[in-house]
């Protein structure tokens, strides 16, 4: 196998090597269209010692948008429940196909910018676990509580604002990572309520296509997509998607440049999308 296109991926092998060393968590996470349940699924089947890390949970509930980043307060307690610590070595995965890159990189960045500095994400994710025969267990995996000592990084999460602010001003590139469909406007979007079409002056880099057989492709790969889509690479970027999730697999793709990482716009196209006060574009 190669190796992993980014110094936050760890292979199967490594985890292979370390269960039981480091906490494993799994973030798997499904659109709604989709009817899956991530939880279900966890309990069916997970490597051995994960705990769940449930995206819509960890989240402030408080807001009529979906999975909002919660305050450093709540984030604490909820990775204290879980029996997780800011100092752990944190190993996430979740289940996309071919590859688990996908929901994972959103646990991955949440983790760090909540002040743990050891998070990596599976490369290969649970689809190569399970199709390498590796050990599987069921059931909920209870781990004894401790104290997650969360202090926010508040600079790495754009707002409403800067996205206006950025669009207005275009010191600041707005790169969004839903498909080009999704941000021509040409296909629905998967929240009732929200409008289709993208910010102006967005550029498009879908998610899927920094990846490669459902791995974070090469770093020449990475910087020709970002490059076709008209984006500049020395120049500031906040990444957006559809709620968050994938916005965070753009930044893990500038990381793995040696960028500097991105900030990422929480509330995403559901929550610009469903507002008419702001503008909105289609191709």
């Amino acid at each position: 196998m190669t190796e992993p296109a980014s110094r936050w991926l760890k292979s199967t092998q490594w985890l292979a090597d370390n269960l039981g060393k480091v906490v494993v968590i799994d973030a798997t996470y499904f659109l709604p269209p989709e009817k899956r349940d991530a939880k279900a699924e966890y309990l069916a089947g997970h490597i051995p010692g994960a705990a769940f890390f449930d995206i819509n949970t960890v989240a402030d509930t408080s807001i009529d948008l979906p999975h909002m980043l919660p305050g450093p307060d709540q984030f604490g307690k909820i990775m204290g429940k879980l029996g997780i610590t800011e100092k752990d070595t944190i190993v996430v995965y979740d289940r996309y196909p071919d590859g688990g890159i996908y929901s994972a990189p959103r646990a991955w960045w949440s983790l760090r910018i909540f002040g743990a500095k050891d998070v990596f994400i599976l490369d290969g994710g649970f689809p190569l676990w399970k199709k390498e025969g590796r050990k599987v267990e069921t059931g909920e995996v209870k781990r004894p509580a401790k104290t997650f000592n969360a202090d926010m990084q508040t600079s790495a999460v754009a707002m409403v604002s800067d996205v206006q602010m950025a669009i207005n001003d275009k010191s600041v590139q707005v790169v969004d990572a839903r498909s080009a469909g999704r941000f021509a406007g040409k296909e629905p979007e998967p929240r009732p309520g929200v409008r289709p079409g993208h910010m102006p002056g967005a550029r498009n880099v879908p998610f899927t296509a920094i990846m490669e057989n459902g791995r974070l492709a090469s770093p020449d790969r990475i910087k020709q997509e970002f490059e076709k889509a008209g984006v500049d690479l020395d120049k500031p970027v906040i990444t957006t998607c559809g709620s968050g999730v994938t916005a965070a697999v753009l930044a893990l793709g500038l990381d793995a440049l040696g960028k500097k990482l991105p900030r990422v716009y929480d509330g995403s196209w559901s929550e610009w999308g469903g507002r008419p006060d702001l503008p909105a574009e289609k191709d």
